[in-house]
């Protein structure tokens, strides 16, 4: 049998330590007033972002919609691309120039990532060369005036741009050598059957001018992204033996595929298991391909992104399979089609454990961050096997083609998962990357337990409970940690030491407690999804969470938000000592409890006691206690006679210290 107390009011709970409220400036243990105090959030509320966390009645954001021609010489590994900027400023601010990113400039040898951060460059170019920078008005191109500083170009424009929707359209011809083999964001690597080209970050693309900073440049270091939303159509012109994927809807596959390759992506478009498209035979079979020399030009087509990449090869092996999701059309006002689950990876990562399966990890992923959290809104959704970059973009991830079992899977989700965040909910994921990599770890951790029923659970990672697979206990040291950064502290930095263990695994467990300690899962999913709903493919900050979060779960958070995100701070409980009355009438009878709180984070925190008979009688004690004294005394009805007395039960906790968390009424002497 099982007893459960609820928790009704303070005063019945906690005896008579609240019977009198002593004035705080008394009383109140001096390390306790901070953490109750009030917190300033870094950005304040006004009419673009509401105090409740949504987006304010007056909020606005610019549109960068792109048309872009490449090619690539396959021998010398250079691009060349042109492209056609539209942009929208829907800002209230009239702009003079416009600035633009270019990330290509990180693997210059004089750029200052080449300084600052010498690890991130095996591998070195020399940036972009651009040919040529033109504003058309009236259908007449003139040329304009730019300058690069490091990552960034800057424009000036002929005649300002006005706001309030006024559109210009901004051309620019460029090209670049794609760097060698190198684990970052780009590469050529060299497989058995030929070369796999992963091509990212690789088209200049407009900085974000928002209500924040206005224009947002801060220089591309080697971490993470920040840009507009806009319908990107692309072209990619590769050798005839090539296979190109990438982000969005194909568009021409009657000019780039055979009608057999075409027919087995209709049976995959019907098919939960994968379909493939391309045989490791094909990859041997020069026949295998619609041309049989000189070019093709592979087209595709994304609404609603911030960015594309794509990768080509000669050695692809190329699966899919459907998902189960509701059809799309290619592009806006066609017929809507199928969406497919793919995988590209060259012939030697194949295999029952490895790449074979990866259709159907790419499948599950989609499918259940679908259905728990917010529908996925593009066309596809493509795993590469390649260099192991571990990099995420708007339906294209890039993978290790030597991944398989556990770490296949848990690469694949978490990479797919970065389709939510930062991709669908758009946050400046280079200053504030626990919104990008955290909330991103916090769903792929469930997705684990959800796979193949709990297949490769626990998730136990670099990103998340790397020793033990209980975050719980291997966040202990990090909190502890002198040194260690909090989740507040700007991107750059923070440092490798504790990228993956902050930036990661602490963003991620936050969201852990929130929703399994603080606010239970039916309160903090709805929440959650709503936040979602609420900034898709808009920019929230850190305080448009924080608010969001405590108003839509009707719950003051402030402590926790100081607590876990501004400080390293940690629960601390021990159990003071009991004490049992014996009244006359057996029913009267009382045990007293006394806790004592030694920590900052007061999570709430579960009291146990189990009876002789092995019934429970259990009391949450809420954050609330906390907030005048560091010591309290909990009196229950007697259940006969008391085995054991435990806060924190199920070590759901993380606490440093679990020592004086269990008593033995039977073994303990009492006060």
């Amino acid at each position: 049998m099982r007893l459960f107390i609820p928790l009704l009011g303070l005063a019945s709970c906690l005896g008579t330590a609240l019977a009198a409220r002593p004035a705080p400036s008394q009383n109140m243990p001096l390390s306790m007033r901070p953490v109750f105090d009030t917190l300033v959030l870094p950005d304040a509320a006004d009419i673009w972002r509401s105090g409740s966390g949504r987006p304010g009645p007056a909020y606005w954001q610019n549109r960068a919609d792109y048309r872009i021609d490449s090619r690539i010489d396959t021998a010398s590994h250079v691009l060349t691309g042109t492209e056609t900027i539209t942009y929208t400023n829907n800002s209230p601010d009239t702009l003079d120039v416009l600035w633009l990113q270019l990330d290509q400039n990180l693997y210059r040898k004089d750029s200052r990532s080449w300084v600052a951060f010498p690890d991130w460059h095996p591998a070195s170019s020399d940036g972009y060369a651009i040919e040529r920078v033109t504003i058309e008005a009236n259908g007449v191109d003139t040329p304009a005036k730019f300058r690069i500083s490091d990552t960034r170009m800057q424009v000036s424009l002929p005649e300002p741009l006005a706001a309030s929707g006024h559109v210009l359209k901004l051309h620019v011809t460029w090209h670049h050598t794609i760097p060698g083999e190198w684990g970052g964001r780009t590469a050529v690597t060299p497989v058995k059957d030929g070369a796999i080209f992963e091509v990212a970050q690789w088209y200049p693309r407009l900085c974000v001018y928002d209500d924040l900073r206005g224009w947002d440049t801060l220089p591309y270091l080697g971490q993470e992204f920040y840009l507009e939303y806009g319908t990107i159509d692309y072209a990619v012109t590769v050798p005839w033996n090539f296979t190109v994927v990438g982000s969005g809807a194909l568009t021409n596959p009657q000019d780039v595929l055979t009608a057999t390759e075409r027919a087995r992506l209709a049976e995959a478009a019907k098919s939960d298991k994968r379909v493939l498209i391309r045989t490791p035979q094909d990859v041997l079979d020069p026949t295998s391909h619609l041309a049989r020399s000189g070019e093709k030009t592979w087209r595709f087509h994304m609404e609603n992104t911030r960015d594309v990449a794509f990768a080509a090869s000669s050695a692809f092996v190329w699966d899919a399979a459907k998902l189960d999701l509701p059809t799309l059309p290619v592009a806006r006002g066609q017929k809507p089609q199928p969406r497919l689950a793919m995988s590209v990876y060259p012939r030697e990562g194949a295999g029952p454990q490895a790449w074979d399966r990866s259709t159907e990890y790419v499948k599950h992923a989609i499918e259940y961050f679908s259905s728990q959290w917010y529908p996925y809104p593009w066309p596809n959704a493509v795993n590469l096997g390649g260099h192991g970059a571990g990099m995420e973009y708007p339906g294209i991830v890039f993978d290790g083609w030597q991944d398989k079992n556990d770490v296949l899977f848990w690469i694949t989700t978490h990479e797919l998962g970065h389709g939510w965040f930062p991709m669908i909910v758009g946050s400046n994921e280079r200053r504030h990357a626990f919104m990008d990599e955290g909330f991103n770890t916090f769903i792929d951790a469930y997705a684990s337990q959800h796979f193949n029923h709990g297949e490769y659970a626990p998730k136990k990672d670099a990103e998340f409970a790397p020793e033990t697979g209980d975050p719980a206990k291997d966040i202990v040291p990090v909190l502890t940690a002198s040194d260690a950064p909090t989740l507040m502290m700007p991107a750059e930095l923070v440092a490798e030491k504790y990228r993956h263990k902050v930036t990661y695994f602490k963003g991620a467990y936050g969201l852990m407690l929130l929703r399994e300690q603080i606010l239970g899962p039916d309160r903090f999913d709805p929440a959650f999804r709503a936040y979602i709903r609420a900034w898709a493919f808009k920019h929230p900050t850190p305080s448009d969470f924080f608010r969001f979060m405590s108003s839509e779960a009707g719950e003051d958070l402030t402590w926790f938000w100081r607590g876990w995100y501004f400080e390293n701070w940690w629960p601390q409980y021990r159990l003071d000592g009991f004490s049992q009355s014996t009244a006359k009438q057996p029913e009267e009878s009382t045990i007293s409890i006394g806790v004592r709180n030694e920590g900052k984070l007061m999570l709430p925190v579960l009291l146990r006691i189990t009876w002789q008979d092995g019934s429970k009688t259990e009391r949450v004690i809420p954050t609330e206690a906390w907030m005048l004294h560091d010591r309290l005394n909990l009196t229950f009805p007697v259940h006969g006679a008391a085995r054991t007395i435990a806060l924190d039960p199920d070590q759901g906790l993380p606490m440093p210290d679990r020592n004086g968390l269990l008593l033995t009424p039977a073994t303990t002497a009492r006060p």
